[in-house]
């Protein structure tokens, strides 16, 4: 049978299990799923951000979450704010897993609050895909106290793409012939992957719809977008052939993370952080003798969800700057625009620095490497003596 992929995610998370904290608490008390509220920030100062909102706080005021609380204070002064207890979610989020995993290992969980499962192997328990999920969603509300949205299709996007459709506690299929009539009319701000720098340079390109980038000539998007303009006409199409890796690859690697000490709001800001660890990367890179054939990018945001993006590299490299070039990229094609807490940088699938190096036969030049090699360590001595922003190629700076 062909492959079956579900996406569950949890419906307000944070805002839902903070519901339940309260209520056992005082079962007197109301419940804040149902009135204008929010999970955090301070009242008193101001400060923070929305990290999870009611459907009323949204559907009547327009509260967005990752908006700053003064925001969403000015829309409604009377709101009800809920402080985060990460402890509790990790607790309740630990919970479902363990349900999940009970019917089938085959889960890959991608934040605190939403995985994905292969289906396959399990639909014979089951008369249809929809009644499994109907099965989901039910054990989770009548025995955990929240719901979940439960996506159905035949490859992890699209399963994303249907579990976002209406809330809460739903089940959606988005198949493959679906996609015309449920996907192509839809925003191209809801596409997944389709940050806020992509979705400007798209509509200035007359795309606005899913469907209108799906009929778009791909060399095109790629002349715009690069390779990410490629990966953006796939998803519009449906394509998609990544498979769940119900354990996270532990590939040998090196990386570099930074908690940062404000919450970056722009990309401008975010560059110079990503060449710094890019740069460190590099520098361990070259003292372990190896070079990186892989780079995966990882961004925690203000409300602590976590997601990361990887590429092969053209060529095994232990540059720094190189690894700058290719982490803005991916950082572009991964961040959604919402306040970032913590950069990372990891370089993947090391091989020995003296193994030969696999180059174009077109642009292979010695004289040139050499002289190529010779400036870098230059560059690198200038550096380590002045800082990371001491010196820096004009051509590497990375294209907004």
């Amino acid at each position: 049978m062909n492959r079956i992929i579900f996406h569950i995610d949890v419906n307000s998370a944070y805002l839902s299990w903070s519901a339940l904290k309260l209520l056992k608490e005082d079962p007197t008390s109301v419940d804040i799923r149902t009135i204008p509220a929010i999970i955090g920030g301070d009242r008193e100062t101001r400060h923070g951000i929305v990290l999870a909102k009611s459907i009323p706080a949204k559907k009547i005021y327009g509260i967005r979450t990752a908006e700053p609380v003064a925001s969403a204070l000015k829309k409604f002064p009377s709101l009800t704010i809920i402080p985060p207890d990460h402890k509790l979610y990790s607790a309740y989020s630990r919970r479902l897993m363990q349900f999940l995993r009970s019917l089938t290992d085959k889960i890959e969980q991608v934040s605190i609050d939403e995985c994905y499962m292969d289906y396959t192997d399990i639909a014979g328990r089951f008369s249809s895909p929809e009644e499994g999920a109907a099965y989901i969603r039910n054990h989770v509300r009548d025995i955990y106290g929240f719901t979940v949205n439960v996506g159905i299709s035949t490859n992890k996007l699209l399963a994303k793409m249907a579990s976002d459709f209406e809330k809460p506690d739903k089940t959606h299929t988005l198949y493959p012939w679906e996609i015309e009539k449920k996907m192509w009319p839809l925003p191209i701000s809801e596409l997944f992957m389709a940050g806020h720098a992509s979705v400007a340079v798209l509509e200035k390109l007359d795309i606005h719809t899913i469907g209108d980038l799906a009929r778009m000539n791909p060399q095109i998007l790629t002349l715009h977008l690069k390779s990410h303009g490629r990966t953006l006409w796939e998803y519009a199409n449906g394509i998609d052939d990544s498979p769940v890796e119900n354990e996270p690859a532990q590939a040998k690697g090196i990386g570099n993370s930074t908690t940062l000490p404000e919450d970056i709001t722009t990309a401008r800001d975010a560059y110079p952080v990503l060449r710094r660890l890019s740069n460190k990367v590099g520098k361990r890179l070259e003292a372990a003798g190896q070079a990186a054939n892989n780079l995966c990018v990882e961004i925690k945001y203000a409300t602590f969800d976590k997601y990361s993006r990887q590429m092969p590299l053209p060529e095994a490299t232990q540059d720094g700057n190189v690894l700058w070039q290719n982490a803005c990229t991916l950082f572009d094609a991964l961040w959604n625009g919402n306040p970032i807490r913590l950069l990372g940088v990891r370089a993947g699938k090391l091989t020995d620095q003296s193994e030969p190096v696999q180059m174009s036969l077109f642009s292979y030049d010695p004289a040139a490497v050499a002289k190529q090699q010779k400036l870098d360590r230059a560059l690198d001595a200038i550096r380590g003596k002045y800082g990371d922003g001491a010196v820096v190629k004009g051509s590497q700076m990375p294209q907004k």
